[in-house]
């Protein structure tokens, strides 16, 4: 379910990504419009080598990579402010590199952050029992690296983040008393961050009322809803939308969503969602299966990261969140997310396969017993040998 889900929405972003932005690349002269297309296919394919690897590593290894990804995420989002090596697109300094060989920082740290996460409250379980036992380490690392992605300035990110660490939490047992005052906090601090500049003070304004700002900051949401909406039940048709040409900015990136509603119409956009809805179902299946604690959180921690990712993208295309600027997962052009999130789909196929981490090893005098009791072999960690019993609950 969760390979057939990813192939079916990486087989539509291709699709989706050539249609949104090749008609505008052809009428500005750059190229034959398959420039974004050819970029998407590399990436998707380098990413769907790295799934392959990450799907068939043993667990440990993931935990002994944890700490040195976390070092270089926090490495690179520091170099990321420095003059001369981080690249400023639009105001926002997130990317390093040259050319179209660029990379944002901030997508390799949620991954690398929710690894750090789960290790953490695998292996010191009863320390999320104390608000203290929380705070140090973990919030303190993650609190960190919230700030230097929120000072990119990249509050979509930092929100993504957020979410899949709250999902987390909830999975290891948290007390609601603590995550109820870490949203408190949360909402306060995104509140005074929003107000803090003039062009994010604008975009709130923008929010509430979009169509009396059609001319200024709410621009791009009057445009997606515009786009939308055209697109009625069942869209003008694959490679027809209008918005997209000059009307519609960042058209194959973070409002990709808007083409496939005007292409595809509301019955596109429901297939898509429906899609995610199945990564989140073979997630959770994966999660509820996993074999120990850490396989359990961190296939709760991927399926979060995705769904809190794709949610965050669509209720701002549809005018129901303030624009933060996170690609649609799968879909959109942009090759740092296209390459983390399937690193991550990778984690979540690992679990799903049966990955596990730190089984307690099986003497010898215990693979005597497991063979004349299959269910004790089984409660022991060993691997249950076939039997009659096994053969029969195969065949019903």
């Amino acid at each position: 379910m969760l390979l057939t889900a990813t192939l079916c929405l990486l087989a539509a972003g291709a699709v989706m990504v050539y249609s949104a932005s090749s008609a505008r690349t052809l009428l500005q002269g750059q190229g034959d419009g398959t420039a974004y297309l050819v970029k998407y296919v590399i990436y998707g394919a380098l990413g769907l080598v790295m799934m392959q690897v990450v799907a068939r590593v043993g667990l440990d290894a993931v935990r002994r990579v944890t700490g040195p990804l976390l070092t270089t995420s926090f490495v690179l989002l520091v170099a990321v402010k420095v003059p001369h090596i981080g690249v400023e697109v639009n105001g926002a300094r997130r990317w390093l590199g040259a050319g179209p060989l660029q990379f944002q920082p901030s997508e390799l740290m949620k991954l690398a952050l929710l690894l750090y996460a789960v290790r953490v409250l695998a292996d010191r379980p009863k320390q999320v029992r104390t608000l203290k036992g929380i705070l140090n380490p973990l919030g303190v690392v993650v609190g960190a690296a919230l700030l230097l992605v929120a000072s990119q300035p990249d509050l979509g990110t930092a929100l993504v983040i957020a979410f899949t660490m709250t999902a987390v939490l909830v999975a290891a047992g948290v007390p609601l008393r603590f995550l109820a005052m870490g949203v408190g906090i949360g909402v306060l601090a995104v509140g005074l961050f929003a107000l803090a500049e003039p062009y994010r003070r604008a975009r709130l304004t923008s929010f509430l009322d979009p169509w009396a700002h059609a001319n200024g900051a709410g621009f791009q949401a009057v445009q997606g809803q515009i786009a939308i909406g055209s697109g009625g039940l069942t869209g003008r048709g694959l490679g027809a939308s209008i918005q997209k040409v000059f009307f519609l900015p960042e058209a194959h990136t973070d409002f990709i969503l808007a083409v496939i509603g005007e292409e595809l119409g509301v019955l596109g956009v429901w297939v898509l969602l429906f899609l995610y809805g199945l990564v989140g179902y073979g997630g959770l299946q994966a999660a509820r299966r996993a074999r120990g604690a850490y396989a359990a959180l961190l296939a709760t921690g991927v399926t979060a990261l995705i769904l809190s990712q794709a949610l965050l993208n669509v209720f701002a295309v549809l005018g129901l969140a303030p624009l933060t600027g996170v690609p649609l997962p799968f879909i959109s052009s942009g090759s740092s997310s296209l390459l983390v999130l399937l690193a991550g789909m990778g984690l979540l196929l690992n679990v799903a396969g049966g990955g596990h981490a730190h089984l307690r090893p099986v003497s010898q005098g215990s693979r005597r017993d497991a063979a004349s009791d299959p269910d004790r072999g089984r409660r022991d960690g060993g691997t249950r040998r076939p039997g009659a019993g096994g053969r029969r609950r195969a065949a019903s």
